[in-house]
């Protein structure tokens, strides 16, 4: 970790500064948040068993979203789990905190034998305890971003089994490469926040000879997409966070429009939005960052597709977006703008 470009004073930094409102100003927009910022009816979750992974994909390459940003990818003969959270809650306790608005579309133990877990970073909604303690005998590899290894060796994951990586390295699977791409996020579970980001954040890109996935994780917008996109893209289909925005913190998370942008500037084939419709993290409207992710794509002409949960997409032919979440009101990209600074 020390010998990390990223390491420095005793914690990882990003290449931009982050800014974040006062508590004040987040007390504020609390007691203003949106009324519908949970469903107030039963979601149409498409269930999965374990048979309907027991074909692999024809064309190669199918991703099945999970919820939140937890998703199955199928790449040319390869199985990897990202971001597995199947818990109740994201919170450091049992008993408070974000909890799920729909059950997991499949069962932890209906997984399909899996090549590895790839992990983004250590924040609770990406990074959940007890599904980790269930997988750890289950899974052969474990990968992710510097210092996040120690949580699962703490979990009981053997060392052997866990890869940490910094930006820009990468790990063989065969044929297929996985490569820590940089993002601009932060770190930290409980008393971990009081330290300042002690393990590192980060995207992954997955390539085959045939397919290439992006996953950005958790980030602001930052020129650092268009690097990412000139190093390793183009990518078939790419896993962009949408959700969980606020003018206050503008510079950790994307929210729908800029999340549009970054998938251009990665050269993305197919969006995909993750990172919403699952935890209430925010204080806007449930429904709103897929309803703005619409209208943004639709203006640049970007190829989106937006399963249900536990639905299946296969890049290759993909199904047009079909509405299935209610109509809510929410507020306008022009009516709370989410724009991160320094991200010309």
């Amino acid at each position: 970790m020390a010998a990390s470009p990223q390491w420095h004073g005793g914690s990882f930094h990003n290449p931009l500064p982050v800014r974040n409102g006062s508590l004040l100003k987040m007390l504020a927009r609390y007691w203003n948040r949106s009324t519908h910022a949970t469903p107030d009816l039963p979601l149409p979750v498409c269930q999965r068993r374990a048979a309907d992974f027991s074909q692999p994909p024809t064309s190669g390459l199918r991703v099945t979203w999970l919820g939140h940003s937890s998703a199955l990818i199928e790449i040319d003969g390869k199985r990897l789990l990202c971001d597995p959270v199947w818990g109740r809650r994201v919170s450091p306790v049992s008993w408070l905190g974000p909890t799920r608005f729909f059950a997991p579309p499949l069962a932890l133990e209906d997984l399909p034998p899996l090549d590895a877990v790839l992990l983004t970073h250590d924040h609770y909604d990406h990074l959940d305890r007890e599904t980790i303690r269930l997988l750890r005998d289950r899974v052969p590899l474990f990968v992710t971003p510097l210092g996040v290894g120690a949580w699962l060796e703490r979990w009981g994951v053997r060392p052997e089994r866990i890869i940490e990586r910094d930006w820009w390295q990468s790990l063989d699977l065969g044929e297929l490469v996985l490569t820590a791409t940089p993002a601009r996020h932060f770190s930290g579970r409980l008393l971990g926040h009081l330290r300042g980001n002690p393990t590192l954040w980060a995207g992954w890109a997955i390539q085959s000879p045939r397919h290439r996935v992006y996953i950005c994780g958790d980030s602001g917008f930052f020129p650092g997409f268009r690097e990412i996109g000139e190093r390793l893209g183009p990518f078939d289909l790419s896993l962009i966070e949408c959700g969980a925005y606020d003018a206050l913190w503008p510079d950790v998370h994307l929210g729908p429009e800029q999340a549009v942008k970054a998938h251009a500037l990665v050269r993305g084939g197919l969006l995909l939005p993750v990172h919403w419709g699952t935890f209430n993290l925010a204080f806007h409207g449930w429904t709103e960052p897929v309803e703005r992710l619409l209208r943004a794509a639709q203006s640049s002409a970007t190829p989106l597709v937006i399963p249900r949960p536990g639905e299946s997409v296969d890049p290759a032919s993909p199904a047009p977006p079909v509405r299935w979440w209610p109509e809510r009101p929410w507020r306008t990209a022009q009516e709370d703008p989410i724009v991160s600074t320094g991200g010309d």
